[in-house]
């Protein structure tokens, strides 16, 4: 996480000074071992994901020789990742445009609303971001001369209503925002939802004109299709294409197109929709990806267009953790002028030739692939990778008062809290895992330890605390409206230190501990399936990471 976060918090609340003395933490780790990785990959070819873990409702743009991607991230914090590569395959997290307390405020939100769906664009010198946070404040863009920040504070479009903005600058000199809303009648059915258009006055930061609608329901209305959203606008040989996502962003979600010679419409849909989905594949398919759909286009290094999408790659033929990831494939421009993602009936491939551009060996790590990642606390900020459950009001994480250790100031917010609990998360990346820490033994009146969290109803804990008689570690479970329970709990000789462990296995995950003698387990083959979307709802996937609570949060 930037510098800039640390003095922004102290600027705006001081440090926290906590009534309970900090929890430090030695080092985090974490490996992943997905049998799908392990398929060699030859020279000149790429693995999808392109980013593993939940990095939802990808965007880019190319500026100055480079490509550059952002996610959706709801009420996480810092939000809105920002990644840059040269060549579609490689990616370097850069920033993040959220980055700032004063920017929003999540206080009050479930972990699944915030920003949705962000658009990246670039027009003369500027990056654009435009997206929604829902429940937050609605439509707003920022704007940044440098991708990796910092971004303006956020002009509102009060007059924008729904979601998925983006917008598209014609060659003309005009700029328009499209996004998904309501129809303009009254539904006629559950998911009824239209695509409007309105020109944008970007000097004087709002929409002016009429809005109109340019797609109703969908592209076959009569079959009341359902959940039209994440609209882009492209123009290509004289056409204006504009794709969408259509079907909602679960097994039925796809991508669709339609293309107009005039901007404002009418739009010809394509007769060979959907131009991406999974949705008629075979349910008992081996090791599935399923979901895909909400692409966006861009003209690779190699002169050829490529689209990145979501997809989620499942277990047990229907649940996944890790959220919805980031998928890259090229697009085939077909006869006529239609774009193409993946034909009807083909499953997404999980080995990609790469753009021309990229030869020999490609290592994707820690994007994709399997590989190990560790943090040994050692630099002057945060890794960018760690995100927060909304916005911090105190800094209550340290990496200056010991070098070389992260000390969390316990906080009062349990991980069920609307609010921000001192909660330190890194994406799971894969199926199959394991995280791993090494903290001091927490002071009295403080629980501490290694937390696996879908949302505030959805989380394991696996912590330590004092106890009379040495150092109780104990895993408490949510799973839905019902208090946290604690599943098991077992009290060792209290040393200076104690390694924690949380092992997944698709839907089993077994919680271990070592206090100098060597590891031993918890519990086993809990039920892991409480962080899969399929259980816990929402958007997100499953973050892993340390945390530490005041013990009167129980």
């Amino acid at each position: 996480m930037a510098g800039a976060l640390l003095l922004a918090l102290a600027a705006c609340a001081g440090f926290a000074a906590a009534a309970a003395e900090p929890v430090r933490f030695d080092w985090y780790e974490y490996t992943g071992r997905d049998a799908a990785f392990e398929q060699p990959l030859p020279p000149g070819h790429y693995r999808n994901p392109i980013l593993a873990g939940y990095y939802p409702d990808p965007s880019i743009v190319r500026a100055n020789g480079r490509y550059y991607l952002v996610n959706s991230s709801f009420t996480h914090f810092p939000g809105i990742p920002v990644f840059e590569s040269t060549d579609l395959v490689h990616w370097n997290l850069i920033g993040h445009v959220i980055d700032r307390p004063g920017m929003m405020d999540f206080d009050g939100l479930g972990t699944s609303r915030g920003i949705f769906a962000p658009t990246i664009e670039y027009h003369d010198g500027t990056f654009y971001v435009v997206t929604t946070a829902v429940d937050a404040g609605g439509n707003f863009y920022v704007t940044a001369k440098d991708p990796a920040g910092p971004w303006s504070d956020p002009v509102w479009l009060p007059d924008i209503e729904g979601i998925d903005p983006s917008f598209f600058f014609d060659d003309d000199g005009k700029v328009y925002i499209i996004n998904n809303d309501a129809p303009e009648g009254p539904p006629r059915y559950e998911g009824h939802r239209a695509i409007w258009m309105q020109e944008m006055d970007l000097a004087a930061g709002k929409p002016v004109g009429p809005r109109r609608v340019l797609l109703d329901g969908g592209m076959d209305p009569s079959t009341n299709p359902i959940w039209i959203e994440g609209p882009h606008i492209y123009k290509r040989d004289g056409w204006y294409y504009l794709v969408c996502a259509e079907g909602g962003t679960s097994v039925n979600h796809s991508q669709v197109v339609a293309r107009s010679r005039n901007i404002w419409g009418p739009y010809e849909p394509y007769e060979g929709n959907p131009i991406l989905t999974q949705r008629d594949l075979p349910a008992d398919r081996p090791a599935p990806i399923a979901n895909a759909g909400h692409a966006d286009l861009v003209e690779g290094p190699d002169g050829r267009w490529w689209a990145v999408f979501l997809a989620s790659r499942l277990y047990e033929g229907r649940h996944y953790n890790t959220g919805r990831e980031t998928f890259l494939l090229p697009v085939e421009w077909e006869e006529g002028g239609w774009p193409r993602i993946l034909p009807r009936g083909e499953v997404i491939p999980r080995i990609v030739r790469a753009p021309a551009t990229v030869g020999g060996p490609v290592d994707q790590a820690p994007w994709s692939g399997n590989f190990t990642w560790r943090d040994d606390f050692n630099g002057p900020t945060l890794d960018r990778s760690w995100i927060r459950m909304r916005i911090p009001k105190t800094e209550w994480a340290d990496l200056s008062s010991r070098p070389g250790m992260l000390a969390i100031h316990p906080q009062a917010e349990n991980l069920d809290t609307l609010h921000n609990p001192a909660f330190l998360g890194r994406r799971q990346q894969h199926l199959v895992f394991e995280a791993s820490t090494a903290l001091e033994a927490p002071a009295a009146g403080v629980a501490a330890g290694l937390a696996a969290v879908q949302s505030e109803q959805y989380w394991f804990f696996l912590g330590t605390r004092r106890a009379d008689d040495g150092l109780e570690v104990f895993l408490e479970r949510r799973a839905g409206d019902a208090p946290a329970e604690v599943l098991a709990s077992r009290t060792v000789a209290a040393g200076r230190e104690v390694k924690l462990k949380i092992a997944g296995n698709e839907g089993a995950y077994s919680f271990g501990y070592d206090t100098g003698g060597g590891w031993q387990w918890l519990v086993e083959d809990a039920d892991g399936r409480i962080l899969s979307t399929e259980v816990a709802g929402g958007f997100v996937g499953a973050v892993l990471g340390p945390f530490a609570r005041e013990e009167g949060a129980r």
